[in-house]
């Protein structure tokens, strides 16, 4: 991590004069380790969450398009994580993956339609045994509800059994595309009474966001621990399309950047991406709203915020779908914190996955890891503590496939095992190469380099490192045919 003179200077101001209980400097402060627990109140934790967010919608990952003023204000205060990915690139396990700290194939949630166990180790359930209130507003998708219809079907509620630990404020819907609409928003609350709100989805997901915080400002009784879950930009899945504000996707079609893999592989990108892009607009106008409302009532100064998102999306560019797949596209993400302990922190270069956001969650409030979490805080990160850190990313695929990948900073080494079918199967005990990317070379995944005899050692080397980390994951050392 690349740290400015002028941030060094700070630091070391915010240390000196600290120790001499200089009080506009105790912001400064990181809230880690022994440091963290010594506080009397420690931090609130909000977790802004998208759904099907590439990373290279916000301006702060390159975008031209200035769809994201407030995530890129977001990041330019706090920690921006440069390369973060995914380690399940679908909706139910990648939230098992960001509520538990372990792999799908460890959580039993291994594809859509399973629900998350009930006793397993979970951040609210940490966070509430630590005096936290944990509380959940939107999309869960953890419980296998039972839906009718497609939009504005029934749904059964989530019963409390089911919800992870967040006992405290729940309004929620399971499969929330198939309970609500793009104007129509539809929750269920503790009871299972359906509360409902008229307007453009996200805001009004929003407008309820602000007024359980406004409650917490009058109460402070204790710290929260709060996970908005919205849809957008995920699809609405009975019409499939992006639906974003009226007159966004108009707009923004004027003006459109398209990144280069679906310049060149096209999919469905030609007809979807104005109004994918549009609903990021929205999501960032809601996000500038929630982190105002925290400036405003001081909140700010003691509230970690996470942005992030379960996976991202390739357009029917990679298979049928829209994620599912190894491929950049689907598995790099957006995420940024802000708030104590993160604020000009700058950037992490080194790679980080889905599961490193709860142990640094934790991390950040003194709380110990959860048992047997697989991530790890990146904490160490911003102080420099860099040495033992992974050099690679591991990535479990489902329900397309059966498949498994490894990240490094130079390549993209993906497993495919044939005969499986990835709706049935959670793993397998034999694999064969299905693509190797120079990353360096060919950033966009554009040309696979697999079964060329001149990338064999290098296929051989990946191989291993995968065999690793799959065993690693709880899994079988499998065979892998290249």
């Amino acid at each position: 991590m690349k740290v400015g003179r002028r941030e060094f200077i700070r630091k070391g101001l915010a240390l000196g004069l600290g120790m001499f209980g200089f009080p506009f400097l105790r912001k400064a402060r990181a809230y880690t380790g022994e440091m963290t627990r010594s506080t009397a109140r420690r931090p609130n934790v909000l977790v802004f969450f998208t759904d099907q967010q590439r990373w290279d919608t916000a301006g702060c990952y390159g975008n031209p398009m200035g769809l994201t003023p407030n995530l890129d204000a977001m990041a330019g205060r706090g920690t921006r994580l440069d390369r973060a990915f995914t380690v399940q690139p679908v909706c139910g396990p990648a939230r098992a993956c960001l509520v538990t700290g372990k792999y799908g194939t460890e959580t039993g949630v291994w594809r859509n339609a399973i629900a998350l166990p009930r006793d397993v180790p979970t951040t609210a359930r940490a966070f509430r045994s630590a005096g936290y209130s944990a509380n959940y507003i939107g999309k869960w998708h953890l419980a296998n509800a039972k839906c009718e219809g497609a939009t504005l079907g029934r749904q059964e509620p989530v019963p409390p059994e089911k919800r992870g630990g967040f006992d405290d404020y729940w309004l929620a819907a399971d499969v929330l595309e198939f309970f609500s609409a793009p104007y129509r928003l539809r929750l269920m609350d503790r009871d299972g009474k359906t509360v409902e709100r008229a307007g453009y989805r996200v805001d009004a997901q929003t407008d309820l966001a602000l007024e359980f915080l406004e409650g917490e400002v009058k109460r402070r009784e204790k710290p929260f621990f709060l996970t908005v879950s919205y849809l957008e930009p995920h699809f609405q899945n009975d019409v499939d399309e992006f639906v974003a504000p009226k007159g966004y996707a108009e707009e923004i079609a004027k003006r459109m950047w398209v990144p280069p893999d679906l310049a060149v592989l096209g999919g469905s990108s030609a007809h979807h991406l104005p109004g994918y892009y549009g609903c990021v607009k929205s999501l960032d106008e809601n996000l500038g709203r929630v982190l105002r409302f925290l400036s405003k009532t001081g909140l700010d100064n003691d509230t970690v915020v996470l942005f992030c998102t379960d996976h991202g999306c390739h357009f029917k560019t990679r298979n049928g779908e829209y994620k599912r797949s190894c491929h950049e596209s689907s598995i790099r993400v957006p995420a940024v914190f802000q708030g104590p302990g993160f604020d000009t922190g700058g950037v992490v270069h080194e790679l980080t996955s889905l599961l490193d956001w709860p142990a640094t969650m934790l991390d950040s409030a003194g709380l110990p890891p959860l048992p047997g979490q697989r991530g790890r805080s990146i904490l160490p990160l911003l102080q420099g503590r860099v040495e033992d850190w992974p050099k690679e990313v591991f990535v479990q695929i489902s329900e397309s496939q059966v498949g498994r990948a490894i990240r490094t900073d130079r390549w993209k080494f993906g497993v495919d095992a044939p005969g499986k079918n990835g709706w049935d199967d959670s793993r397998s005990d034999s694999y064969v190469e299905q693509y190797l990317y120079d990353l360096d070379r060919d950033p966009y995944e554009l040309n696979n380099l697999a079964g060329q005899e001149g990338t064999r050692d290098t296929t051989n080397k990946l191989a291993t490192i995968l065999k690793r980390r799959m065993v690693e994951a709880g899994e079988k050392e499998p065979d892998i045919r290249c």
